[in-house]
């Protein structure tokens, strides 16, 4: 597990520089200093993990030109989404679809030219990186809609207890965290597995209690950067962290991006300040689209 803190989180690899969730976005974020890639998981018609940030990727592939006929509506924790679903699909034909960036303002120079992940790949990858650079390379999954899965009979967590016990990643000190937005589905794995396991915060209170009960199931949480910082010019810090760190969770901040239509104006344009602000409340690791700004803001 690296040991300096705060960490530095890759979210969905340098899905800033890169196409999200493609082994192009997380080697460049290792070349970056991350000492963590993020990838999210779904699963496959035949039961593959992949990293896509959602089980629909009409936005995030070339779906729509290869498989025209395959969209279809759904219900997805309670939101109706019409779209490809990466569950309609076996891993053979995922791996004939190419990786788009998402975001519009964002470049496009690199859209067709990458293949869609399995979680195996990933961690081979993190392996890779790691030996070639002498440094660990941690991998932080996150389990997308658990109980979706689950229901339509492709639950995540066996397969991707699967895969770390396979590398020798089942440990408490393996570079690695699983993250979850449901504690029911955290609260499944904490007999099953030794990982650090962090519940995902959007927002709302967060008592003393709460967070004493969080520490019943996880090893930290991973709370949107505005529980811990309000987005306008006059917000103050909040408790949030002490308070967290009181109950003996860590706490990852999520997610940094540079652009103005992310940036709160607190920081005057200035990405770099806020990352300078969240390491100085104490934060434990910082999730970001664009890692080596994380690694300039923490003089790295």
């Amino acid at each position: 597990m690296p040991t300096v803190r705060p960490l530095v989180i890759a979210h969905r690899g340098a899905s800033g520089h890169r196409p999200e969730h493609t082994l192009a976005a997380y080697t460049l974020a290792v070349e970056m200093g991350a000492d963590f890639i993020e990838p999210d998981l779904v699963s496959t018609k035949d039961g593959v993990l992949v990293a896509r940030h959602e089980n629909e990727i009409g936005g995030t592939t070339d779906v729509a030109d290869k498989f025209p006929a395959r969209r279809t509506t759904k219900v997805v924790d309670g939101d109706t989404m019409r779209g490809w679903f990466t569950e309609d699909f076996t891993l053979a034909e995922l791996r004939t679809l190419r990786a788009k960036e998402r975001l519009p303002f964002r470049s496009h120079t690199y859209d067709g030219q990458f293949a869609i992940p399995t979680f195996d790949e990933v961690l081979a990858l993190a392996d890779s990186l790691g030996r070639a650079r002498g440094r660990v390379v941690g991998v932080y999954p996150e389990t997308k809609h658990p109980t979706y899965h689950r229901a339509i009979g492709l639950p995540l967590e066996p397969a991707l207890l699967a895969s770390l016990r396979a590398r020798g990643l089942d440990r408490a000190n393996a570079p690695v965290f699983i993250q979850s937005f449901e504690d029911g589905n955290l609260r499944a794995l904490r007999p099953q597995t030794k990982v650090p396991l962090i519940y995902l915060l959007s927002g709302g209170p967060m008592t003393a209690d709460k967070l004493r009960d969080i520490a019943t199931f996880a090893n930290g949480i991973g709370a949107n950067t505005r529980m811990l910082v309000g987005g306008d010019s006059a917000a103050v810090p909040t408790t949030l962290v002490r308070d967290a760190h009181a109950a003996g969770l860590q706490v990852h901040a999520w997610t940094l991006r540079s652009e103005a239509v992310f940036l709160p104006k607190r920081y005057g344009g200035d990405p770099l300040a806020e990352v300078r602000e969240l390491a100085s409340l104490g934060v434990d690791g910082i999730f970001g689209d664009f890692p080596d700004v994380v690694v300039r803001g923490l003089k790295r």
